[in-house]
């Protein structure tokens, strides 16, 4: 009889176990996924993603941040698809893209986290210093292809440029290859070469003392030379910098872009709000952007 005691007690004991495992697990689950936090899209805005997480994680060891990069287009599709938490984006959300949300049920609502000069860039031994937009702009649509058109020597013009899928790219296009002009049909060169990454421009620039790039401000490194730049032919020519970019005197800067689905809540917000104090601005700075505050 003691034996059958025994094991009944011994029955029960582990039903109660049994029942109590999948609450147990549920809870841990859900602890995991709201101490999560997907990050993807814009390469411009992937190093500073990668800073904010790496010091947010440090101080909040409870939550993990998962930052890649791919492309504004990349995450914003992610968004679209309920894929991402948060869809960086160094362009802001086109209105095609919006509807495609909306019909995918998101909301897509945007956060200025940061600002960003574009940089045009070229190999130290380019004579070439300055350009206005105009002559820009002619560069890349193919209409200049000797850089003894624009004051340089007689030498052919290698034109760089991000892929169509970077919001670097979209933006270049509109505000310096088109000079801001919404009906302007002009685009790039057919024979751009179009590279994969920041890094992929700043290498090809450094090897190559035909080339012509661009990339934000924050990627540049001090070996190679930044053009100074007019809006047109008599203003002044200004290089970019934080200094520049705050005073709006540099003509190709723009604002940095993440987009939630709706108002964020939760660890997403805790996030964002971080994202927009002193301590995280400062890294924004550290990065050679632009703060917000």
């Amino acid at each position: 009889m003691n034996r059958f005691a025994i094991l009944i007690s011994t029955l029960l004991a582990f039903l109660v176990l049994t029942s109590c495992g999948p609450d147990s697990s549920s809870a841990t689950a859900s602890d995991s996924s709201e101490a999560y936090i997907e990050n993807k899209g814009s390469d411009t805005i992937v190093n500073l993603a990668l800073a904010w997480a790496e010091q947010y994680q440090a101080e909040r060891p409870d939550v993990r941040i998962s930052v890649t990069g791919g492309g504004s287009g990349t995450g914003i599709a992610a968004l679209i698809n309920k894929t991402t938490d948060i869809a960086n984006a160094s362009r802001q959300i086109k209105a095609e893209e919006v509807d495609e949300a909306k019909a995918n049920g998101v909301e897509p609502l945007e956060h200025i986290i940061a600002r960003d000069a574009i940089a045009v860039i070229v190999n130290p031994e380019n004579p070439v210093s300055r350009l206005t937009m105009q002559q820009i702009s002619d560069i890349y649509s193919g209409k200049y292809n000797n850089w003894s058109e624009v004051d340089g020597e007689d030498r052919p013009i290698v034109r760089l440029s991000r892929e169509v899928n970077s919001g670097t790219h979209v933006y270049f296009l509109e505000t310096v290859v088109r000079i801001g002009k919404k009906d302007d049909k002009t685009f790039f060169s057919t024979d751009t070469l179009l590279l994969p990454s920041s890094e992929g421009i700043i290498a090809e620039v450094r090897q190559n003392p035909n080339a012509i790039g661009y990339d934000g401000l924050g990627y540049v490194p001090k070996d190679l030379k930044m053009i100074a730049i007019a809006p047109k032919e008599g203003d002044t020519y200004i290089l970019p910098s934080v200094a520049t970019v705050n005073d709006k005197s540099y003509p190709i800067a723009r604002d940095l872009y993440m987009y939630t689905d709706g108002e964020p809540k939760g660890i997403v917000k805790a996030y964002l709000d971080w994202i927009l104090s002193s301590e995280a601005q400062q890294i924004v700075t550290d990065l050679g952007f632009v703060p917000v505050k």
